[in-house]
């Protein structure tokens, strides 16, 4: 079957209105054939349903699958893997350069075998996103915008280089350069459409088939766009790469948690109040894993712009997705925002022929749990100082960071003496050079767990942006004191607020009142303002309140995630001085959706999460220990004590300004020419072409050896023999352990390539930066300082013994020897293999080390089907064997005896070890290639060559 397949009739007619007949895979139908109670599943996964059912083709896609989905269980095990053909990509430029890389790999074998390159093409719509390079460098200036980007552009002008290179080439893959905004912002604001058409493969002439929009993103609050109705999540690089090519993203049948809302937020309230109390609510209910859908009279009544604040902190509270379902609030949203009627009136008719059009009552879905929130108890609420589900009332700030002061760092404090709370230190004004910045550190998965935090959002904050340069920072305007509590970074910034008018107009109104009242930021914060858009910076200036928040500082730094992922840039250096010498426990203040310690700046330990005004009006008070619905912020210039309660904006004056915040037209205009917008973009010179020309020099971007010696035929399945062991791990190796993050280090073996081609310490960035140069990226998997190879018993650090010469060196020289050699590769494992969340190179890198095997006494899914994704075959033990049982240490030879074509998913293989000595013994082992379309990666290498071969061969 194909998606012109008629599978139980479903393949249906219905009026668009647009004057035209149009096709759908009707889900009424399905339910009327008899296939499943579809009308009482939760609406995000009747839209996962209709994709299975339009993509069912007997071989991604099994009519097995369709009706295993449509009769969902809301209590079952959860054991079924859902092949999810999405309908769009959307990337940002760390994780989203890799996969263009990949594309012009593919075109570049193509042309060698003197076909048409333009054959490779996404075989969905794919945009990218330029969002996480800028950082706050300059603040608190008219010119900061300005500087800011000359030096986003200096830093990245390789990668931009060949991002723009890219964005001629293909027809199917699109750019939306820096200085344009955030992508889940683009994403809800413009790149969304709701509803998706298109024209039969086989007939072009027929009726158009109208199916919904839905997408995977390689970032985890790609969810933001839950808000209007649409399914979508974050994935690693390899399933966004498999999405791209037309391949499935495979999940497990997940529980689906119901969150029935009611009543209404109260006056004084935000959205990001009812974000932070959903998040500890949500991680309390441990929703990990699960989808999340909201639903009842309160969703019904909660705008778009608040759903996709809810929705975009869905990786806070651990849920895959945080669903709102489609309703006429969303059509509002759609039309406000520039989307043509035509596309608005579609997109109503599609979900009403669906049956999913309107808000779900009460009792009319089955959920595998209910839960309860009336918007009405929602508080004023700030979370932290280290994870974003500890929610603090606003009056209860104070005490709680008296509170975390002292207690042991074990229980999440700071373990400080309480005597040391009333001591304050000078700050002179001096220049000097600091590099700021959030930790790149690497993540342990372990310690992410303990502390009850996502990993994954946490190695963002690590991983996807660059390594700050230490930069000349100018001198504070005045000398001042510093103590614990002080409030140092202010950062409007992050999709999750700033895609609201609601709460950015409040802080300008709240920042008007404050000057008009005499008040001002102490000039040793770090205020800045970075939108996810620039329609922000339009109703703003329109409303003549971005005016007030310069004069307090809050000058436009970017259009960027800046310090919500840790790109807050440096303070001045004798602050940075005072808080390392003093161990000062300082605070930041952010709109953003994370705060793990150090993550936000490397010397600020307690941050804060909060709503645009109280990012402004904590920036006043400047400090956290102060309880601002008691006491005053400030002096006004007339003498008097200011408070929070006379500068907060009632939800009248909000309103009076919205109605000049979403107005189509200046959404049409600002997303119409984005190369007019950013001058700096036109000026990086490209190449251009449909074949990239690769510049052997380059230290960022490098053809990948995926198709060296490609041919139309793949070389099938054979046995393996005489592999060695290029690591024996225990249990709990994660990819955060495998695959390349955080800094690169000068002495590892990536860091000693790049000194070797030239490139001084100070300029190698981050792996997350350089993940388009596999030959960095190969460098630094399994280079982990903690990883323990028990070949190389006492040591931590990517090292291992090269065999039969017992050699120790790095894990990367000894792949490198034995490829010379002509030795193939394994790696042995304990439980629960590649656990994580750095997935995409944990899977390449091993492939590109020369590994072709990883037996394991167990996997975690989402790594397991990487690996077959990239042609390294897992093997499990079977129970009770394992690296002790069979008493691996390195020097035995390995063989898989059965591994020939024929090859069935989860077939019984065996594994031949050959000790040094000469003896044989063989243990059982189960291949890990779980289901048919696996089979095929595999025989061709891996996804990338078998999707090559199937369009060069079509």
């Amino acid at each position: 079957m194909t998606n012109t397949h008629n599978l139980l009739n479903t393949r249906q007619s219905f009026d668009p209105g647009n004057g035209r007949a149009g096709l759908f895979y009707s889900l009424p139908q399905l339910e009327r054939a008899g296939a499943g109670p579809i009308s009482r599943l939760p609406v995000c996964l009747r839209l996962v349903l209709e994709a299975v059912l339009r993509n069912c083709d007997g071989k991604r896609v099994s009519e097995q699958n369709v009706r295993e989905l449509a009769q969902w269980q809301p209590k079952a095990a959860r054991t079924l893997e859902i092949p999810f053909i999405v309908a769009r990509i959307v990337l940002q430029d760390f994780t989203g350069v890799p996969l263009l890389v990949d594309l012009a790999a593919m075109r570049s074998a193509v042309a060698r075998l003197g076909r048409d390159a333009k054959l490779i093409e996404p075989l969905v719509p794919v945009d990218l996103v330029v969002d996480h390079s800028v950082q706050v460098d300059f603040s608190g200036t008219a010119d900061a915008l300005r500087q800011n980007l000359e030096m986003e552009f200096l830093r990245n002008r390789e990668r931009y280089q060949f991002l723009k290179w890219g964005m001629q080439a293909f027809e199917t893959f699109k750019v939306v350069p820096p200085g344009i905004g955030i992508v889940h912002q683009v994403n809800l604001e413009y790149l969304a459409k709701g509803v998706l058409s298109g024209a039969s493969p086989t007939d072009p002439a027929s009726a158009a088939l109208f199916y919904p929009d839905t997408l995977v993103g390689t970032d985890s609050h790609t969810t933001m766009i839950n808000g209007l109705g649409i399914v979508g999540w974050g994935v690693g690089g390899i399933e966004a790469e498999a999405g791209m090519l037309g391949q499935p993203v495979y999940f497990l049948t997940p529980d689906v948690v119901g969150v029935h809302l009611s009543g209404a937020l109260r006056e004084g309230v935000t959205a990001t109040d009812l974000a932070l109390t959903v998040t500890q609510m949500l991680r309390k209910a441990k929703v990990v894993g699960k989808f999340v859908e909201f639903y009842g009279p309160g969703a019904s009544a909660l705008p778009v712009v608040d759903r996709a604040t809810i929705a975009n902190m869905a990786p806070e509270y651990g849920a895959t997705m945080g669903f709102f379902p489609i309703d006429e609030e969303c059509i509002g949203y759609l039309r406000a925002t520039g989307r043509t009627d035509e596309q608005c009136r579609v997109y109503e008719r599609y979900y009403r022929a669906q049956g999913l059009f309107g808000m779900p009552k009460k009792g009319e879905v089955a959920y595998s749990a209910d839960l309860e929130l009336d918007l009405a108890s929602v508080v004023p609420s700030v979370a932290g100082p280290k994870r974003p589900q500890d929610r603090i009332e606003l009056p209860n700030m104070k005490r709680e960071f008296l509170a975390a002061f002292t207690k042991p760092i074990a229980e999440n404090g700071f373990g400080k003496p309480g005597e040391e709370l009333t001591k304050s230190y000078e700050v002179p004004a001096a220049n000097g050079s600091s590099s700021g910045g959030g930790s790149q550190e690497p993540v342990s998965q372990r310690d992410a767990l303990a502390r009850n935090v996502n990993p994954l959002t946490e190695l963002e904050m690590a991983n996807n942006r660059p390594t700050p340069d230490s930069l000349v920072a100018p001198a504070s305007e005045s000398p001042g004191r510093i103590r614990h509590g002080s409030v140092l970074i202010a950062a409007i910034t992050s999709c999750t607020n700033t895609s609201n008018p609601s709460v950015m107009l409040a802080a300008g109104l709240l920042a008007k009142k404050a000057v008009e009242r005499g008040l001002q930021v102490n000039p040793l914060v770090k205020a800045s303002l970075a939108p996810g858009s620039r329609v922000v910076s339009d109703y703003l200036n329109k409303a003549g309140l971005q005016t007030y928040l310069d004069k307090l500082g809050f000058n436009l730094v970017g259009y960027g995630c800046t310090t919500c992922i840790g790109n807050s840039g440096p303070l001045s250096p004798p602050i940075d001085h005072a808080l390392g010498e003093h161990d000062l426990i300082a605070a930041s203040v952010l709109s953003g959706n994370r705060n793990f310690e150090a993550r936000v700046h490397q010397s600020i330990k307690a941050n804060f999460l909060m709503s645009p005004p109280l990012v402004v009006a904590f920036a006043l008070a400047g400090r956290v220990d102060i309880d601002l619905t008691s006491e005053p912020l400030g002096i006004g210039r007339d003498g008097r004590e200011v408070f929070l309660k006379d500068l907060w904006p009632t939800l009248q004056e909000v309103r009076d300004q919205m109605r000049s915040a979403l107005q189509p037209e200046v959404f049409r205009k600002l997303y119409r020419d984005f190369a007019e917008q950013n001058p700096k973009w036109n000026e990086i010179p490209a190449s251009t072409g449909t074949v990239y020309q690769w510049d052997a020099g380059s230290t960022y971007i490098q053809e990948p050896p995926f198709f060296a010696n490609f041919a139309l035929k793949p070389e099938g399945i054979d046995e393996m023999n005489g592999a060695r062991a290029l690591g024996i791990f225990g249990d709990s190796v994660t990819t955060d352990h495998i695959s390349p993050a955080g800094a690169i280090k000068k002495n590892s073996p990536a860091g000693k390539y790049l000194l070797e081609r030239g490139v001084p310490f100070e300029e190698f960035n981050s792996y997350g930066s350089r993940r388009g140069n596999d030959r960095v990226m190969t460098r630094g998997t399994f280079a982990n300082v903690r990883i323990k190879n028990l070949m190389v018993p006492g040591t931590e650090g990517g090292l291992t013994k090269h065999q039969p010469t017992g050699e120790m060196m790095s894990i990367y020289d000894a792949a490198v020897r034995y490829a010379i050699e002509r030795t193939p590769l394994v790696v042995v494992a304990g439980q629960e293999y590649g656990t994580g969340s750095s997935r995409d190179w944990a899977a390449k890198g091993t492939a590109l080390l020369g590994v072709r095997c990883v037996v394991a006494q167990s996997f975690e899914r989402i790594h397991r089907s990487n690996l077959v994704g990239m042609g390294v075959l897992p093997l499990q033990f079977k129970e009770g064997t394992n690296a002790q049982t069979l008493q691996l240490d390195g020097t035995e030879t390995y063989d898989v005896v059965g591994l020939r074509e024929g090859l069935k998913p989860q077939q019984e293989l065996a594994l031949r070890l050959t000790r040094a000595k000469g003896e044989a013994q063989t243990a059982p082992v189960i291949c890990r290639i779980d289901t048919p379309i696996e089979i095929e990666y595999y025989k061709h290498g891996g996804i990338l060559p078998y999707v090559l071969r199937q369009l060069l061969t079509a």
